[in-house]
């Protein structure tokens, strides 16, 4: 069977003129000559996806990621090589891509079918389909470029899966939308998944693509390092990070060094400026991790989840709980002040609550926070935020799953006895059974 994306020897080259800097007279000897550099976002890359499988692409910003997704969609016509493609093709790309901002939500639907080929009786099928996936019913007759970011990532996305594509193209899915169209998203996703569609996608987020994807490339500014299943992929990617200076991990799947934590003090005495029409709002929510110059937690390293608050009256018998959930919206733990055994009695004014975890065994991923405060025995809720902050755990070794275990390996054997000690006479020939 023929692949569904041909990918050979691709490079695709742009020039970068050098006009800054030069005086009146530099420019005036070099009139015409038009001083470039040429540089490679693409360099020689060959791969195949083949028909109903799950490719991912990944690599640091600037490796040569969403050039190569542009160059397969069409967008960009490569300097050289062969791409092929088989099959109808919908690709969902930078935001905005596709859309005429002087149109309407509903003109831009039909002008995207018409690009894919679908006639006005076609799109007529599938429109309601559409509007109700991105949630835009109330306003799809307005121009588009009124929209929001998160309404156009909603419109394109949806476009891009209710038009049936034989081959789905899809540059950062969990970047579409708020959180809870993302899980809608990566449900569709799947969907497509089990219909046998051939999926390319560009993610920075690891635990996503251990899950969706059959396998992955990893570019480096422009080259095709490795072509692997998911946790090899990943695990080369961490490796050029780390010969490049991007990411500092540890060698092997050893536990990260201790460090003292330097997490931040108790708030301002000063009350925030936010519009509170309540007794009590949270007011930030924040992952601190032991360095304040991380930008991720490594596997088992303590972390600190911090509330802050203001209350603009005394509340008593109050109760501050968290969550931990991952992309897909599976919790992965959650815990209160009540049944920590840590009560609060009273609130008034400016404050923040801390949880200090001192390890958080979790393996690659991005998890999102929810956090509620109410009442102690919960009849009464002050201010919720449902999974609107998150965290990355970054995992440098080969370890699988959500779970970050430190196991020991013990290994019970016998020697091989001696023939002539266990009554064997060495040279015999076993009787055929």
């Amino acid at each position: 069977m023929a692949a569904a994306i041909e990918v050979a020897n691709v490079t695709k080259s742009f020039k970068v003129y050098q006009e800054g800097g030069q005086s009146a007279k530099e420019r005036l000897i070099r009139a015409g000559r038009n001083p470039h550099i040429v540089f490679k976002a693409l360099d020689d890359v060959s791969f195949e996806v083949q028909q109903g499988e799950t490719f991912a692409l990944l690599g640091h910003n600037g490796s040569g990621k969403s050039t190569m997704l542009k160059c397969i969609a069409g967008t960009l016509r490569p300097s050289s090589g062969r791409l092929a493609t088989r099959g109808r093709l919908a690709a969902l790309l930078e935001l905005g891509a596709g859309f005429h901002p002087d149109l309407t939500g509903r003109e831009n639907i039909y002008l995207n079918g018409s690009i894919l080929g679908f006639s006005k009786t076609q799109v007529d099928r599938i429109f309601d389909d559409i509007v109700e996936f991105a949630e835009l019913s109330d306003f799809i007759d307005q121009q588009v470029k009124h929209y929001s970011s998160g309404m156009y990532a909603r419109l394109g996305f949806s476009v891009a899966i209710n038009v049936e594509p034989e081959i789905l193209l899809v540059d950062e899915v969990l970047s579409v939308g708020d959180e809870s169209f993302q899980r809608k998203c990566i449900d569709r996703v799947r969907q497509l998944q089990g219909d046998g569609r051939t999926i390319l996608v560009v993610s920075h987020a690891a635990d996503l693509v251990r899950q969706i994807a059959d396998r992955a490339a990893v570019l480096d500014h422009g080259h095709l390092v490795d072509v692997a299943e998911p946790g090899e992929a990943i695990r080369v990617l961490r490796e050029t990070l780390a010969a490049r200076g991007i990411a500092l991990l540890p060698e092997g799947d050893a536990a990260p060094p201790a460090i003292e934590p330097q997490y931040s003090g108790p708030p301002s005495a000063s009350v925030p400026v936010v519009r509170v029409d309540r007794p009590l709002a949270v007011t930030t929510i924040r992952a601190e991790y032991p360095d304040p110059e991380q930008k991720y937690l490594l596997p088992n390293q303590p972390m600190r989840l911090r509330i802050d608050y203001v209350a603009t009256q005394r509340i008593t018998d109050i109760c501050f709980a968290f969550e931990f959930a991952n992309l897909q919206g599976e919790v992965i733990y959650g815990s209160d002040t009540q049944a920590l055994e840590q009560p609060i009695h009273a609130v008034d004014g400016v404050g923040a609550v801390c949880f200090d975890l001192p390890r958080v065994p979790l393996l690659d991923g991005t998890y999102t926070i929810a956090v509620v405060a109410m009442s102690r025995n919960g009849g009464e809720v002050y201010d919720r935020r449902d999974h609107v902050e998150r965290f990355e755990v970054m995992a440098p070794g080969r370890a699988r799953g959500t779970v970050a275990l430190e196991p020991t390996v013990i290994h019970f054997f016998h020697d091989q006895p001696d023939p002539a000690q266990a009554g064997v006479d060495p040279t015999s020939t076993p009787a055929p059974s």
